[in-house]
């Protein structure tokens, strides 16, 4: 494949990555998405929008973010060198103020009144919250109820922000039904409000969207590796729900000699139901409007999955990581509670930072590899701050006194 033209060539204008992606929802939201389409469209290459987003990344949002080399870390494990990415320092405390703050500039050059969205970490509600508070504008998010317990300072921040926060208590109470609630919500109020969906799933032109707004990532960190090393990162690896930070991680460096690793969240283990490891264990299959693989149960739906981490808890994955995987650009590999918990303590106690649980699938996998070659480097994709995580830790694994070397 020449990615030299990838992007002109994926998704196609009816948002497809090879058989992957569509718009399989009801006419009226195809109506919807289709104006938001055509809007992004004409503005992603207008001067103007670019400007402000660009002076909103840097006076707003701090960026860019910096690329730090793991000291320490790395010395403890061998010879290899693990360096991160750190979105966590990005202003809202993750990856997800990058694309929030885009859909919010887009909603207001449509004329929509009010931003609507699920979350699962509560990471992408807290920075839809920022985004609507900056903008002026509404915001509706929805929750599980499982997950506003488990993330309650990051539920709180949502409220200071001026978010109405919508319980959803059906099903497994998580991700996957935050999602469903958000949708039907979005289908009454469409005409005034554009759904801001918090991963590079759902409907076109939402994967493409959410990608080209989280490019930031991987465009900056691959000028910064250059800067400071001379040379690129042997690998580049990210933790994959959706897939949000992972395709901004890996997109811009599609067309370079460099190993790309997707890390999904492998959970109690393979048995059905404890783990949301899509594209590992997951057919192709459609979901909340677009087609891509899937974790099914008996009955062909979505299967009932789980992760440590509320953001990775997802059925299925963004229909681009599909594509990647088919075509052997993005291997994907797993990483399960253990490993992810003890990266999260050797983290935070070797280099002083406290990753999200998310964020601590893609550290842990850095570390495996690391183990794994005598020499190299690789890069990490912190996607976010382990704040909204600490209580849950603490509660269940202590302060982490034997997480060491």
């Amino acid at each position: 494949m020449d990615f030299k033209r990838y992007f002109r060539d994926y998704p196609t204008p009816d948002g497809f990555f090879g058989p992957y992606g569509g718009i399989e929802i009801s006419d009226d939201l195809a109506r919807a998405c289709r104006e938001i389409d055509q809007a992004y469209r004409t503005i992603c290459q207008s001067s103007k929008f670019i400007s402000e987003l660009r002076r909103i990344r840097k006076e707003f949002q701090g960026r860019p973010t910096p690329v730090y080399h793991c000291n320490r870390l790395s010395e403890k494990l061998g010879n290899c060198h693990i360096y991160l990415k750190r979105e966590d320092l990005n202003h809202s405390g993750a990856h997800k103020l990058n694309h929030c703050m885009g859909e919010a500039l887009l909603a207001s050059y449509m004329g929509k009144k009010k931003l609507i969205a699920e979350t699962g970490a509560g990471q992408h509600g807290v920075a839809l919250a920022t985004a609507a508070a900056y903008f002026g504008l509404k915001c509706e998010i929805h929750m599980g109820e499982v997950d506003i317990v488990k993330q309650a300072p990051n539920v709180a921040r949502m409220k200071v922000l001026g978010a109405e926060v919508i319980p959803v208590s059906h099903g497994l109470k998580t991700l996957k039904e935050a999602v469903d609630s958000a949708f039907e919500a979005y289908a009454k109020q469409y005409k005034e409000a554009i759904y801001c969906i918090g991963t590079v799933a759902g409907p076109h032109p939402f994967p493409m969207m959410v990608r080209d707004f989280q490019y930031c990532i991987g465009e900056e960190s691959r000028e910064q590796f250059l800067e400071m090393t001379g040379h690129l990162p042997d690998a580049v690896c990210a933790c994959v729900g959706g897939g949000s930070n992972a395709a901004g991680s890996f997109a811009a460096y599609l067309a370079d000699s460099v190993d790309l690793i997707g890390v999904e969240p492998l959970g109690h283990g393979p048995a059905f139901g404890g783990h949301a490891a899509s594209l590992t264990y997951g057919e192709p299959g459609s979901m909340h409007g677009f087609h891509s693989y899937m974790l099914k149960d008996k009955d062909g739906g979505p299967a009932p999955v789980y992760s440590i981490a509320s953001g990775l808890d997802y059925p299925a994955v963004g229909p681009e990581h599909a594509f990647w995987k088919d075509i052997n650009r993005v291997q994907y590999v797993t990483i399960d509670d253990k490993e992810a918990v003890d990266a999260f303590f050797k983290l935070s106690r070797y280099e002083g930072i406290i990753p999200a649980l998310e964020s601590a699938h893609a550290v842990a996998y850095a570390m495996k590899w690391a183990k794994d070659h005598p020499f190299g480097s690789i890069l990490a994709t912190c996607s976010g701050r382990g704040d909204k995580d600490l209580d849950y830790v603490i509660e269940n694994y202590g302060f982490g006194e034997d997480h060491q070397f």
